[in-house]
């Protein structure tokens, strides 16, 4: 958002322009999201290992402060199963001895999180979540989500089964005590599943995981399921959470730095993807670097309110625009309805079953995948899809963090590999024109006897320059010539490396008899030419505004101007 003055403000639009008619909206959409936040909010803390009711605490002050200071007018913000999952690979990495220090893990962990978020937005580094291309989170959603999902397995079958994360022990384990299946358990879940499915492919305006919160606690009421062993919430504390500053050491911060590290990534990417969608959808704008900082004091300020890490949810989200939402204010008024809750109906939660929160669970998890992603990646740059599927096999076998790392690590290699082999065309005359284009494309583009023009498709510099100084100087080898002309009008910037070799290129050429040119170079890299003396040593008069005044220089000079005018 923009002030009068061009510049961004602290406070909101929606605060500083609020106009009445969107309130309708708003606490429409504010309620609706809240009545769904409840039962996702208990069953994503379930996800992350901690006690349902901390899903709830982390549902109120982060809300707050996003509708104070978010940009997004629609962004619906709160715990989130993909988190939920990074926090519980984190947490169990470190195999805490109680409940207790679980819950500290997981505080101390917001609390981390946060920091690295204000940080880098405070510094303007949210370009760092380029790093997490789309292939690396279309690969890492899809195997998220297949953990996510399997990782419910023992609340929907109702067996005790191990805490480790990866799916084929998850599915090991859970094939040897099928045999133990707790059948109400099972069929509650299943019952749950079915109503979520429905009520999003045929009933789309039914809150799905409100519905199947209220019918089965009202089955586990009525048919005293409880006491046949279908496990329940139990009593929780009724109240809002209290103020506390979150515990930690030295040792427990180094080691859950890379999970840290991980989960400010992933949610920022999350957030701004989202948040760019509803507003070109609306027409507004947003600002990643404060929406990075919005997101990390949420984190900061959720951890002193026993929340865990929570960032944009993408099924909220779509329901809360779906509901009419004009401003940020709508995460607030969820937040109302959640304290609410925790004031006054926390007795009545008390008989809601486990094995629905894994319904909810996966349901929404199998929801992330997304195979014609997968399909469009293959299919538009094989590259891109073989990162996506590299990615999504990594997170499956290695784990959460190893799969973002390699992920990352193989896109590096990729962009890497495609800078120190960047395409350079060979260039000839179109006839009628001023203009000159890649001959392998163009059958009429015309090369002259004797000079070679080049267009470097990509910025010079250390990763490609010695490959660069090979293509120039192979290709006039190959065509006899006695000058090249380099179109520049493609390389954005030059490094130390890449004039080096561009120096030393330029005087090999020279005790060969070969002139080098340059047209149409950008003042940028002009600049840096001429700040290193390299343009000196080319010469002043071999620097041209563009390949046209180049060809006609060399060819007047060797007495071939009327060759190159009778084609204009």
């Amino acid at each position: 958002m923009k002030s009068s003055g061009s510049r961004q403000t602290l406070l909101p639009e929606w605060i500083r322009d609020y106009d009445r008619s969107r309130f309708t909206g708003d606490l429409f959409a504010g309620i609706t999201v809240g009545v769904v936040l409840v039962p996702q909010g208990m069953a994503y803390a379930l996800l992350a290992g901690v006690p349902p009711i901390y899903g709830l605490y982390a549902s109120l002050i982060p809300l707050f402060v996003y509708s104070f200071f978010g940009t997004s007018r629609h962004l619906a913000v709160g715990i989130v199963a993909i988190d939920s999952l990074i926090v519980a690979a984190g947490i169990a990495s470190m195999a805490p001895s109680t409940p207790a220090d679980a819950l500290a893990l997981a505080f101390m962990l917001a609390l981390m999180v946060g920091l690295i978020q204000m940080v880098m937005g405070a510094l303007r580094f949210g370009f760092v979540v380029n790093l997490l291309s789309r292939p690396v989170i279309t690969g890492f959603t899809g195997a998220a989500a297949i953990i996510i999902g399997l990782s419910q397995l023992k609340h929907l079958l109702g067996v005790p089964l191990g805490r480790n994360l990866n799916v084929f022990f998850l599915l090991s384990e859970a094939i040897e005590k099928v045999g133990a299946t707790h059948i109400p358990t099972l069929l509650i879940g299943l019952a749950g599943i079915i109503i979520l499915v429905l009520c999003r492919k045929q009933f789309p305006r039914i809150p799905g995981p409100l519905t199947a919160v209220v019918l089965s606690t009202l089955a586990v009421i009525f048919l005293n399921l409880d006491e046949g062993g279908v496990s329940v919430v139990g009593i929780i504390p009724s109240g809002l959470p209290s103020l506390a500053v979150p515990a930690f050491t030295m040792e427990s911060v180094e080691a859950l730095l890379p999970t840290a590290l991980t989960l400010a990534l992933v949610q920022f990417m999350g957030v701004i993807s989202l948040s760019k969608v509803f507003a070109a959808k609306h027409g507004y704008q947003i600002y990643p670097s404060r929406e990075l900082v919005v997101l990390g004091a949420m984190n900061v300020a959720g951890s002193f309110f026993q929340s865990v890490p929570v960032s944009g949810s993408y099924s909220r989200s779509a329901v809360n625009e779906q509901s009419g939402a004009q401003t940020s204010l709508a995460n607030g008024i969820a937040a109302l309805l959640v304290g609410l809750v925790l004031l006054f109906l926390t007795p009545v939660l008390k008989m809601l079953p486990i094995p629905i929160f894994a319904a909810i669970i996966m349901v929404s998890a199998f929801g992330l995948i997304d195979v014609r992603e997968v399909r469009y990646l293959l299919t538009t740059k094989v590259v891109d899809g073989t990162i996506a599927l590299i990615t999504f096999i990594a997170t499956l076998t290695l784990g959460i963090h190893q799969g973002v790392l390699v992920g990352v690590g193989i896109s590096v290699i990729a962009v890497m590999y495609r800078i120190s082999k960047p395409n350079v065309a060979i260039l000839g005359h179109l006839p009628d024109s001023r203009s000159f284009r890649d001959v392998e494309n163009h059958a009429l583009a015309h090369e002259f006897d004797g000079v070679v023009i080049l267009r470097i498709d990509a910025s010079f510099s250390f990763a490609n320059a010695d490959r660069l100084r090979y293509v120039i100087t192979s290709t006039v080898r190959k065509r006899d010539a006695k000058a090249v002309i380099l179109d520049a009008s493609t390389v954005n910037d030059m490094d130390s490396t890449a004039l080096a070799v561009l120096s030393d290129t330029n005087n090999v050429l020279r005790e060969n008899g070969v002139d080098m040119y340059i047209a149409s170079a950008r003042q940028p890299v002009l600049d840096v030419l001429n700040a290193s003396g390299v343009s000196a040593e080319i010469g002043g008069d071999h620097f041209f505004l563009s390949p046209h005044r180049a060809v006609l220089h060399v060819l007047s000079s060797w007495g071939r101007e009327s060759e190159y005018r009778s084609r204009i």
